[in-house]
């Protein structure tokens, strides 16, 4: 096993975790916003028609989504790659593919997870990537982009708590500048919807945290 560290500049991890508004843009379209919703257990949610409906979509996919199931889910995998856990982490991507999801979303998240996985193809000394990219290629991984994203934070040896708020706002501002246009949403709207929504993550960040030691749910997109 090794145990050298690729080297990583600010723009290229910036640029890498960057990567994960493709899945928002992807699914963001008014059919997406909807199934997602669906997904959520919630009330009937036909589309997103305006900003007051946006950011009720918003609370409610951080709330049943973003916070239970998606930041639990990169947790897991970062703690999986930091350990060298191969096995656990190709089994804990089967696990997530038994989970019910509309296949819009399972489309968009494997393609965002390798989009993201083929930037490791040249790291030829890092065993973990090259076996769990043989996963993928041989159809025993679906790369989900948790997953993927979870294991670029281990790599780069970048600070999981950033990573996470990272991600929750990433994913927070791709969806409303999916629909900005449609909506006739200004830059400033825009900009005040992505704060206000983005303002209680670093508290909820510590929820996640004190679970992180308990066996999180899947992540059901």
């Amino acid at each position: 096993m090794t145990t050298s560290q690729p080297t990583v500049t600010q723009q290229v991890a910036d640029e890498l975790l960057g990567q994960v508004s493709l899945l928002a843009e992807q699914v963001g379209s008014a059919e997406g916003l909807a199934l997602l919703a669906g997904t959520t257990r919630s009330e009937r949610f036909d589309c997103v028609t305006d900003a007051s409906s946006l950011r009720q979509f918003l609370s409610r996919y951080h709330s049943q989504v973003l916070l239970p199931l998606e930041l639990p889910s990169i947790c897991r995998a970062y703690h999986h790659a930091c350990r060298y856990e191969i096995r656990e982490l190709i089994v804990l991507d089967r696990q997530m593919a038994g989970q019910p999801m509309p296949q819009c979303f399972a489309t968009a998240s494997q393609r965002v997870g390798k989009t993201l996985l083929k930037r490791f193809r040249p790291l030829r000394d890092q065993r973990l990537v090259q076996r769990y990219v043989g996963a993928v290629e041989a159809g025993e991984a679906h790369a989900w982009h948790t997953l993927i994203y979870g294991l670029i934070l281990s790599l780069y040896s970048l600070p999981l708590r950033q990573g996470l708020l990272n991600y929750a706002q990433q994913t927070t501002r791709g969806f409303v500048l999916s629909v900005a246009s449609r909506l006739r949403l200004g830059a400033s709207e825009c900009r005040d919807l992505i704060d206000e929504a983005c303002s209680g993550f670093p508290a909820a960040l510590e929820q996640v945290f004190e679970s992180d030691g308990n066996q999180p749910r899947l992540l059901v997109l």
